[in-house]
């Protein structure tokens, strides 16, 4: 785009940063590094009480939590209020105009049952979805076609999964990288979440440093990833090497 304009493209380039996931290790590493930013910020103690992010609301749906699919605003817009509350509206500023005390109370009354009655209907109006439902599923559909898989409901963009693991595992491996942390909490990785280590050939001792230290493996990279996806993309970008690569090459097996 900037060879046909013309351009260098230095104007976007220094305004806008976009960090490429170049394979799995680094998405899933990268997911849980932001689903861990409460924790690292010492907002929150462990993942399920780190309000704002993608897990927080996982977790809430595992329990059956719902929420209201757009939101719970149930105040009436100035352009969807119906004529009988702009006549109401009218006839009570006339009356208050006039200094008739007696209509204005009752034109008051009138137009404060009118406004329960349509905030309780907005609010019947409002569906109420799983907590999580505004997500893109975590489990990848590898038995789907390999094009995008647009959602229908109008609450999230896609339901075609990202990961190649469930939820739980998801879940129970962010539960522990969050453990790490705390010097007193520290184990080994639990044993039926190895296999996930070993697919993606992170060496499993190294798994906590990658996910908390993320920023310094990556902070300066164009991208994020494994050493060989690493090295792939910089073949890719006819670049010798990317930012990053030499040293997250520690973290993988």
């Amino acid at each position: 785009a900037n060879k046909q304009d013309e351009c260098t493209g230095r104007f976007w380039e220094g305004r806008f940063k976009a960090q490429k996931i170049v394979d799995e290790a680094g998405l899933l590493a990268c997911a849980m590094y932001v689903d861990l930013n409460p924790v690292r910020a010492a907002m929150a103690d462990a993942p399920e009480s780190s309000q704002f992010t993608s897990a927080y609301d996982r977790i809430r749906a595992t329990h059956g939590e719902r929420q209201v699919a757009a939101t719970d605003e149930t105040v009436i817009d100035e352009e969807e209020k119906p004529q009988e509350q702009l006549d109401l509206e009218r006839r009570l500023d006339e009356a208050q105009q006039a200094g008739r005390d007696a209509a204005a109370k009752r034109l008051g009354r009138q137009l404060e049952r009118l406004l329960d009655r349509l905030r309780q209907q907005r609010a019947e109006q409002l569906r109420r979805v799983e907590a999580d439902a505004w997500l893109a599923p975590l489990e990848l559909n590898e038995r789907g076609r390999p094009s995008p898989k647009a959602s229908r409901d109008g609450v999230r963009a896609s339901n075609k999964g990202f990961l190649s693991m469930s939820l739980t595992d998801y879940l129970k491996l962010l539960d522990w990288t969050g453990r790490q942390r705390q010097p007193d909490k520290r184990g080994t990785i639990p044993s039926h979440l190895a296999p996930i280590m070993e697919r993606l050939g992170i060496a499993p001792g190294m798994w906590a440093d990658l996910v908390w230290n993320f920023n310094r493996y990556f902070g300066r990279s164009r991208a994020a990833g494994s050493p060989d996806g690493l090295k792939a993309e910089a073949q890719q970008s006819h670049r010798y090497f990317i930012p990053g690569q030499r040293q997250v090459a520690s973290c993988f097996a």
